[in-house]
Order: C-alpha cells, then sequence, then structure tokens
C-alpha cells in the first residue's frame, strides 16, 4: 500500500479558473458541490449547485456520480478542501476545490482557511506507522479544540469545542491501546508518543503553526467551526482509509467506531455553525 497517495493534495482552483471549467463542460458532465450547511446555501450559492453538508458527506457519496469531474466549494475553502479530499480517496479521479469559497466566487475580502498540508511519507509506512499518524493528529486536534475554546465568547460554541477536546483526549488512549495491542514489545507510552511526536515533525505538519496561521480566520466564531469541520474532515477521512487495512477484527471495529464519532462531531459543528447564518 502506497500510503503517500492517500495523502496528496487534490488541486485548488481559483474563482476565474472555476468559471473557466464550467465555460468548457457542458451542465451535466460535471457535479458542482456545495458542501456548507443548508442555511448557508439558502442564503447564496452557485447555481446548478448540489447540496451535500460535509457531516453527510461521506454517508451519500452515491448521488455523486464518480465518473464526472466534481468541483467542490465552501464558504472559505476550508470545509471543502478537506471534502475534495475524501472524495479522491473513495476514488474520484478528477477533483477540485473553489480556493476561498463562494466568497472568493462573489470578489469578498475573506481569511482563507490554511490547511495542515500533505504528509511526506516514503510510501514503505506500516498500518502501525500510520496509528502512530492518526494518534498525532488526534493530539492535534485536542490541542486546537483547547485553543480555540479560549478565542470565542459564545458560550454554546465554547462548551462543544471543550467537549471535543476531551473526546480527543479519549481517542488517543484507544489508539494506544490499539497500536500496544499490535505490537506487545512496544507498550511504553512515554515511547509512542516519542514516535508520534516525531511523525509530526517528519510528516510536515504541526499545530501550532497552524494555529498561528489560522488567527486571523479564528476571529469569529464562524471561522472557528468552519476550521474545526475541515480538520474533523481529514480525521474522518483518515480513520476511514485505514480502517480498511487493518487485518484484525478489533482493530477495525475501533477505527471504524471512532470513524462514526468523528460524523457526530461534524454533525454538532455543524448545527452550531447553523445557527451562525
Amino acid at each position: 500500500m502506497l500510503w503517500k497517495k492517500l495523502f496528496t493534495p487534490v488541486e485548488n482552483l481559483e474563482a476565474h479558473e472555476v468559471r473557466s471549467f464550467m465555460a468548457s463542460h457542458k451542465e451535466g458532465d460535471y457535479t458542482l458541490l456545495d458542501v456548507r450547511q443548508p442555511g448557508e446555501y439558502e442564503e447564496a450559492h452557485l447555481p446548478g449547485a448540489k447540496l451535500i453538508p460535509v457531516p453527510q458527506l461521506s454517508d451519500r457519496l452515491d448521488e455523486i456520480d464518480t465518473g464526472k469531474p466534481v468541483v467542490v466549494y465552501c464558504a472559505v475553502g476550508g470545509r471543502s478542501r478537506a471534502a475534495a479530499q475524501l472524495l479522491a480517496g473513495k476514488g474520484y479521479e478528477e477533483v477540485y476545490n473553489l480556493k476561498g469559497g463562494i466568497k472568493a466566487w462573489e470578489g469578498k475580502i475573506s481569511a482563507v482557511p490554511v490547511d495542515l498540508g500533505a504528509l511526506a511519507l516514503t510510501g514503505q509506512e506500516t498500518v502501525s506507522d500510520v496509528l502512530i499518524l492518526i494518534y498525532a493528529m488526534e493530539s492535534g486536534l485536542e490541542r486546537f479544540y483547547q485553543f480555540a475554546a479560549g478565542q470565542v465568547a459564545d458560550p454554546g460554541v465554547k462548551d462543544l469545542l471543550e467537549k471535543l477536546a476531551g473526546i480527543e483526549a479519549k481517542h488517543k488512549v484507544r489508539l494506544h491501546g490499539l497500536f500496544s495491542e499490535m505490537n506487545p514489545d512496544l507498550e511504553a507510552e512515554d515511547r509512542f508518543e516519542k514516535a508520534a511526536t516525531s511523525a509530526v515533525m517528519e510528516g510536515g505538519f504541526d499545530m501550532e503553526t497552524f494555529l498561528e496561521q489560522n488567527l486571523q480566520v479564528m476571529e469569529s466564531a464562524s471561522g472557528v467551526l468552519d476550521l474545526a469541520m475541515m480538520l474533523e474532515v481529514h480525521g474522518l477521512d483518515l480513520y476511514l482509509r485505514y480502517a480498511r487495512e487493518v487485518e484484525s477484527k478489533q482493530g477495525k471495529e475501533t477505527l471504524y467506531q471512532l470513524a462514526e464519532e468523528e460524523k457526530a462531531h461534524l454533525r454538532a459543528l455543524g448545527e452550531l455553525l447553523e445557527k451562525q447564518v
């Protein structure tokens, strides 16, 4: 399994490039996919766009033709980029993300979320190596929620972010247990933590840098929620992809359970974002 392929980022298109793409393709020959919340869609959307909110995306893939190009967009490009990566991992060969989202399309100035970036993997990683990477991602999510909770004033948003930080901490415990089961000779938690830290540095993503780069986006509750959903989609994508590679029944069940919990997180975040519209 060449893990590197799973982290190849999809192509980002500027608004004028999406306009050119649409002008050069007949209606019905491609899918224009809006992954925002229903309230956002009702307020404004691109003509002909199909709405599948990102919390529902993994369960509604049968509504998207795998044989047609897909152009994905959201509000500012964060959720859609993660959604496009998820689609690419599911076998959609031609997927594009509208950089800057509908705000860029409308010519509105907006802070564009900076992603964690692609992982610089060698292609030789084992399933245990990937579990370490997932653990590192969960550590990053926990850190994000802790930081974000201190940035927002809305008590409802703050409460959810604090709860999600606690859930990510529990995810780490479960992942460590699964890793220990697969590697009984590597049971020391500090050794596992060091491996996860090393994976973050070598893989090319760092949560502290991510937070620093997205401070402007996080000035509003909606921006925080948008970033949170982008990160949760990445987490969901990782669990769904790697569950297929784990041979043990318990390992598969654990990863699929974690994937379902990420979906629940996305639904909760989406409901709160809907209230911000």
